[in-house]
């Protein structure tokens, strides 16, 4: 797949503004369960990241991500800055300047494993790694179709999930019953990113 400079604007701009756009509704997710700042805190990261979007679409794509990953750890703050900077900076190192789809497995797949080191965390645990590893293994069997709606599906089912993770597990059973906000916010990254793709020429 070529990825263009055109397409790279589009991505940055498409996953940016998704989470600004939906930044109030993490928020509340977050008020239920966490600190209360989960969408303050991304829409920081990502207007900070528009904000520098002359620049990151110019770069190859595998440099663009590893910039957007730094942006978010500088900028995002809590668990989540340094838990999306891993995913960004990990996506950047695995890959290609032209990526194809098992390019792009296997740098999910590293990218994944190095948020699961830096969480102490994996599947079940209510956190984003509910809806990143569905899809990851939707792209290993090599029939990517759906995304979008996976990983919004994967992200509602982190709704009767206990937290063992992160702020939310404090509550124990109290955790039960909402939406992990991270596992949201990963989502509509990733729905952002499909519907780019698909609109790309």
């Amino acid at each position: 797949m070529d990825i263009t400079a055109a397409t790279r604007r589009a991505l940055i701009e498409g996953v940016a503004d998704s989470v600004i756009r939906h930044a109030d509704e993490l928020t509340g997710l977050d008020q239920a369960i966490g600190d209360g700042d989960h969408g303050i805190n991304m829409r920081r990261g990502f207007e900070a990241v528009l904000a520098d979007l002359d620049r990151l679409a110019a770069l190859p794509l595998p440099e663009a991500l590893h910039a957007i990953g730094m942006i978010l750890v500088m900028k995002v703050g809590g668990a989540s800055g340094p838990l999306y900077g891993t995913l960004f900076m990990e996506l950047g190192r695995g890959l290609p300047v032209t990526p194809g789809l098992a390019d792009m497995a296997a740098a999910l797949d590293a990218a994944v494993a190095a948020v699961k080191r830096r969480g102490k965390s994996d599947a079940g645990y209510k956190t984003m790694l509910d809806v990143l590893i569905p899809v990851l293994e939707t792209l290993k069997s090599g029939h990517p179709g759906g995304l979008s709606g996976l990983a919004a599906a994967a992200a509602e089912a982190t709704r009767p999930m206990k937290a063992v993770r992160g702020r939310a597990s404090f509550l124990g059973d109290r955790s039960i019953g909402h939406v992990d906000p991270g596992a949201r916010s990963s989502a509509l990254m990733i729905g952002a990113i499909c519907e780019t793709l698909e609109a790309a020429p």
